[in-house]
């Protein structure tokens, strides 16, 4: 069997939509509206595919055991996610492929998590459900269920820094953080969002949203590669970051498919390191 272990056309997951081999996740979010994701599942979705909540299976406890607040999306319990990836019928040897209605925001979440656990048969539908419905391919309303999984966790795909690590990068910036907020966010000119605006000094902006054609699909690897020459030289010395550690992700696959590996995902990001007054901001571009 062919993997895919960055992103899926439409026309192959609808080859696919049986195939007990196969999890297909929807991932849809509204950050202003939590529940819109649920609810436009309940209106139509591919077929086969279960919901995959940002809020409740791709995210854990907002405080940790020790009080202390770790972001608005902190990563769950390694062992939590496990569960839940059985839950939906994951196995070793499943492929596993995620959409979204967000050019991918959501779903290169579930991508990266994936990818945390040891998993690395898991892509995100590119175009996600626009890609899907400008093909004339359906939704439907049924909820799906599937045999309980047996997925077992092995060694991490990914690599992650806390702020520890982002605290004392500020002293030596041996490496880039990348913030993949809108331009107005990292400014610190959105307080709807960031009620503390700015961002982590020294870091650079890099719009998750740059990384796709006007159609929504991602771009192709080696103008993506193209794209991020100016942040970095070294993948390896480089940390993604967003407000929450979501989208991110969607830096981190758009890295992938330029082949720059290698690169940090900082989980808790500006929700969690503006919640600490000791920590620095900067704002302005």
């Amino acid at each position: 069997m062919h993997s895919h272990t960055t992103l899926i056309s439409a026309a192959t997951l609808a080859q696919h939509l049986t195939d007990p081999n196969w999890v297909i996740l929807d991932c849809r979010h509204d950050l202003m509206n939590p529940n819109a994701g649920r609810d436009g599942y309940a209106i139509g979705h591919i077929q086969n595919a279960q919901f995959a909540s940002i809020d409740d299976d791709l995210s854990g406890a907002k405080t940790g055991a020790d009080g202390v607040f770790r972001g608005r999306h902190p990563l769950p319990e390694r062992g939590a996610l496990i569960e839940t990836l059985r839950a939906w019928g994951v196995n070793d040897g499943s492929q596993v492929a995620a959409y979204d209605a967000h050019g991918g925001m959501f779903a290169a979440r579930l991508w990266w998590l994936l990818r945390w656990v040891g998993h690395a048969n898991v892509a995100v539908l590119d175009g996600g459900l626009a890609a899907w419905q400008s093909e004339g391919l359906p939704l439907v309303t049924p909820v799906a269920t599937r045999a309980r999984g047996s997925i077992a966790e092995r060694p991490t795909l990914t690599h992650t820094v806390g702020a520890r690590e982002i605290v004392a990068n500020l002293a030596t910036r041996q490496r880039t953080v990348v913030d993949a907020r809108a331009a107005d966010r990292f400014r610190g000119e959105n307080e709807t969002i960031d009620p503390v605006g700015g961002h982590i000094p020294g870091a650079k902006n890099r719009f998750f949203k740059d990384n796709l054609q006007p159609d929504g699909r991602f771009k192709p690897g080696s103008q993506l590669k193209q794209d991020f020459a100016p942040l970095f030289s070294n993948p390896n010395f480089a940390i993604m970051q967003c407000g929450s550690g979501v989208t991110a992700c969607h830096n981190l696959l758009a890295m992938e498919l330029a082949g720059l590996h290698g690169a940090s995902l900082y989980p808790g990001s500006w929700s969690e390191w503006c919640a600490d007054p000791a920590r620095p901001v900067a704002t302005g571009a």
